[in-house]
């Protein structure tokens, strides 16, 4: 829906360094600038900052990231560059069952989030318990392939 926004920040250089090291997790880094614009994005410029005085209410930006450990990893950049903690990473079944993010707040106070939408991996079985849950749902001999007995194996004879 959106295609691109602009962050109004009181200080451009500390600002840069703190989204160069928060965004970097989630794969976004600085791809296009002119003089004291720049912009982060993957390899479209999205997400667009500048030098001026800030919005007197700080903005609310959440980050799209592909797997949770990026959230994971996004948060942790973030307190590691300076940002505050606004909320650790987790679910947010409140939202919807799998939303999963995390939340800071960068030098100017902006509420800054990394989200996935995705599941988490599923559990994972033992070969014991895939093996004996396939077994049980089938009929016996429904659904098998008779054993190969090698490609010039003649056929048994059958008893009477």
């Amino acid at each position: 829906m959106i295609d691109h926004m602009t962050l109004t920040v009181r200080d451009l250089g500390r600002s840069r360094t703190f989204y160069e090291r928060a965004l970097a997790p989630l794969g976004y880094r600085v791809v296009m600038e002119f003089g004291e614009l720049f912009a982060f994005g993957d390899d479209k410029p999205y997400f667009w900052m500048k030098q001026g005085d800030p919005p007197t209410t700080p903005q609310h930006i959440a980050f799209a990231a592909r797997r949770r450990a990026d959230v994971d990893a996004f948060h942790a950049a973030s307190l590691a560059a300076g940002g505050s903690d606004n909320g650790p990473p987790g679910l947010r079944t409140d939202y919807h069952p799998s939303y999963y993010a995390a939340f800071v707040f960068d030098p100017d106070g902006h509420n800054i989030e990394a989200v996935t939408h995705r599941e988490g991996a599923p559990e994972r079985r033992s070969a014991r318990t895939r093996t004996a849950s396939r077994g049980a749902s089938k009929k016996k001999g429904a659904g098998t392939k008779p054993k190969r007995r090698g490609a010039n194996a003649k056929p048994k004879a059958k008893r009477r």
